[in-house]
């Protein structure tokens, strides 16, 4: 018969090997085996599974067949639990793992609110103490704007400015960018761009270095941009011939709007070697010696658009319709007309026109003014609203020029039929045309009298 031993102490791995504790003797253990100890009658062996359970009593503690073991023997037995930074299957290399601060919506690795600072300095927390944190001083720090993005923001708007004429919006610009060392700069790219365009848009460069003086430049400043201009004098000089003229009427006029000192002519003397920029400040000297010479430097780049008078202006659209009906040029009377540079009173020039068409009478004259006013149209020399509130004016002012010409509400609707189909008026337009009342015939039966208003 095989004996039974029951072995109790034997400590079973996760990986099959087997350990026999101390306290088993190995003769003992050999016996039981052989199965010559005399407790067990049979000699057979009798194995209990083991069985490893997880306790939440703390990392160290190990229950092995209902027992607890300390910490030395929970090392021996491999304890296994969640916590464990130990290789769970016995392959690994024996080192802890990766110490990581934990995922999304973690609190962090533990000592990390150590690190925390317990000062606050925003105002808005909760936990700030404006007796504590006094000592802390938050300065606001405006970045200056670089040059290339002055560049980038200033020319739109100038460009604009020629447009509209409007100063402050320029002023609300520069203020916004923070111009510090660069406003210098603007001085040079306001004259490098008056140089490119016409006596009215350098008119109006004048009014706007005025207009800065005193709200974003300084006299300083300006003077330190016509310097810079007149360094680079010769490379404007290629792009525009008589540049050297032009900027000396610019600093004559900047003396005469009291931007510049009378004498900052006079600190360049002696020490200039270009020829050009002694050519400018020649220019502006002369301008300046001149008899009630700061007076006549208000118009020096003569008056041009809406500054002239109204009756000059209507006087010149006259002559230039007149001038197309003798010669029939339409490509010289509409540079004629953006000479004008009234795009806003573009109305007039259609008023004129249809007023000569009616004293004139003849259909030679309506269908030149029909075709002159549609290769405005579509050229948008004339826009579609100047070209509506001209016809309207002449609708309004028909009953004053049928005083003068009799037949003027035949002849309107002859000519407002030929612009209709022609596509210089829209329909709605045509429609609005006024019609006068047909006169009465004895034969009709009431002796041509007009008929009583019923009230």
């Amino acid at each position: 018969m095989t004996t039974e031993v029951e072995v109790s102490n034997v400590e079973i791995f996760q990986n099959g090997d087997s350990e026999i504790p101390e306290e088993v003797n190995g003769n003992e253990f050999t016996e039981v085996l052989n199965g010559t100890d005399s407790q067990s009658p049979g000699g057979r062996i009798i194995r209990k599974a083991k069985r490893f359970h997880r306790q939440n009593s703390g990392p160290d503690a190990l229950v092995l067949n209902g027992e607890t073991k300390n910490a030395t023997q929970a090392k021996q037995a491999l304890a296994v639990n969640k916590n464990s930074r130990k290789s769970r299957d016995g392959r690994g290399r024996g080192l802890p793992k990766k110490g990581g601060a934990g995922g999304k919506g973690t609190w962090g690795a533990p000592g990390d609110e150590i690190l925390v600072e317990e000062r606050c300095k925003d105002s808005n927390d909760p936990n700030y103490d404006s007796e504590s944190e006094d000592e802390y001083v938050v300065e606001k720090i405006d970045l200056e704007v670089s040059l290339e993005e002055l560049k980038k923001v200033l020319q739109p708007v100038i460009s604009e400015y020629f447009n509209h004429g409007d100063t402050f919006e320029v002023q609300e610009t520069l203020i916004e960018l923070k111009l510090r060392s660069l406003k210098p700069k603007v001085i040079e790219m306001i004259l490098s761009m008056a140089l490119d365009h016409k006596c009215t848009h350098r008119e109006m460069s004048s009014i706007l270095i005025s207009d800065l003086y005193g709200k974003v430049l300084t006299s300083d400043d300006i003077a330190s941009g016509f310097d810079d201009v007149l360094s680079s004098l010769s490379d404007l000089t290629i792009d525009t011939p008589d540049a050297p003229t032009v900027i000396g009427q610019f600093i004559a006029r900047a003396v005469a709007d009291d931007c510049l000192p009378p004498k900052y002519m006079r600190s360049y003397k002696g020490n200039v070697e270009c020829s050009q920029t002694v050519s400018a400040l020649e220019k502006a000297e002369l301008l300046l010696s001149k008899k009630h010479g700061i007076v006549r430097l208000d118009n020096i780049w003569g008056t041009g658009g809406g500054i002239r008078p109204v009756k000059y202006l209507v006087k010149q659209m006259v002559m230039l319709l007149k001038e197309y009906l003798a010669a029939g040029d339409i490509h010289e009377a509409t540079q004629c007309l953006q000479e004008l540079e009234v795009p806003h009173f573009h109305h007039e020039v259609v008023y004129e026109a249809t007023v000569i068409v009616l004293e004139d009478g003849s259909e030679r004259s309506a269908d030149m003014m029909c075709n002159l006013l549609k290769s405005w149209g579509d050229t948008l020399v004339l826009t579609p609203e100047q070209m509506c509130q001209g016809f309207k004016r002449v609708y309004d002012a028909l009953p004053d020029i049928t005083l003068d010409v009799p037949a003027a509400y035949t002849l309107l609707e002859r000519f407002a039929t030929l612009c209709h189909k022609g596509g210089v008026i829209s329909s709605d337009l045509f429609q609005e045309l006024p019609q006068r009342g047909r006169k009465r015939f004895v034969s009709e039966g009431d002796g041509g009298r007009l008929k009583e208003q019923i009230m």
